[in-house]
């Protein structure tokens, strides 16, 4: 980023955090990913859970966070007993390694579901995370947050620490315009000017193409930013119920096959690539999608 640090600029935006010695991080190479949408129901904890999942199986230790700290599903998705060890770490009742669940190196914190004092109280728990993540770093090659959906202060706080933002988007109208609010708050009021996009529930690659292409040369026209597309996730079209299971297959999955696309996608531009280019989609999702087409940076 062409501004201070994330970690620099917490500290000199709010005085909670000066127990953070920034110069203290660890320097290990340890990527932060927060994945966060506008709206709400884009699929974006599924998407958290499986690019975890997948970094795990390419050799990282992964920590997943769940930073909906009242209505937590990572926990659900992933069929762990549901408790309140995050609100016994807030209370230094446990240590941290207490209150993540361990799936060899793959691990999460999770969060709350319908905890009263968390209700009742006006916490800052995004200091909490930033601290975890700042204590922590050094432990794992990735950490991802599951960010709530909307847009508030505390999701562009934990964004803005984040070294990478990836932003969940569907068809649907009011996703798209409420990721773009998202982008063009942190972009326009807190300096932070890149941002990963993840397109899901694409049926087929015209509707793709519609939605990258309106989406950038809106993107192009109002925000200073630089918008980096990593694929597409097709739409699963079957029962509801059984999504969960899909999502978590290891092989021969059309959703597994197009989130390791994704993935490579990123891996490819961390080594070097610096154009932004629409990516070649799995062919499962359309045998069309054959074809990649570069764009402008912005």
């Amino acid at each position: 980023m062409s501004r201070k640090t994330p970690g620099e600029w917490l500290l000199s935006q709010n005085s909670s955090f000066s127990r953070i010695d920034v110069k203290n991080i660890p320097k290990k190479s340890c990527k932060t990913i927060a994945v966060s949408s506008g709206k709400g129901g884009v699929g974006k904890t599924s998407v958290a859970i499986k690019l975890a999942k997948l970094l795990v199986e390419k050799g990282e230790r992964v920590l997943l966070i769940d930073c909906d700290y009242n209505l937590s599903n990572t926990a659900v998705k992933l069929g762990f007993p549901l408790e309140d060890k995050f609100y016994d770490l807030l209370q230094s009742k446990i240590e941290f390694d207490e209150a993540i669940h361990k799936d060899g190196d793959f691990h999460l914190l999770s969060a709350c579901n319908g905890n009263l004092d968390i209700f009742e109280n006006d916490l800052s728990l995004e200091n909490l995370i930033i601290d975890i993540v700042s204590v922590h770093r050094e432990d794992y090659d990735s950490i991802i947050l599951d960010c709530p959906a909307g847009l508030t202060r505390e999701i562009c706080t934990l964004s803005s620490y984040c070294d990478y933002r990836f932003v969940v988007i569907t068809p649907d109208k009011s996703s798209i315009t409420d990721s773009y609010s998202l982008i063009k708050v942190l972009s326009q009021k807190l300096g932070v000017r890149e941002h990963h996009l993840i397109f899901n529930k694409i049926s087929n690659e015209k509707q793709y193409d519609r939605l990258t292409k309106t989406f950038l040369e809106t993107a192009s026209l109002y925000l200073d930013c630089r918008l980096n597309v990593l694929g597409a996730i097709p739409f699963f079209r079957q029962n509801v119920d059984l999504f969960d299971q899909e999502l978590l297959k290891v092989a021969d999955s059309k959703i597994h096959n197009s989130f390791n696309n994704v993935i490579n996608k990123f891996a490819e531009e961390n080594i070097g690539s610096s154009a932004i280019s629409f990516p070649i989609l799995h062919k499962d999702l359309s045998s069309s999608f054959a074809h990649k087409q570069d764009v402008q940076s912005f």
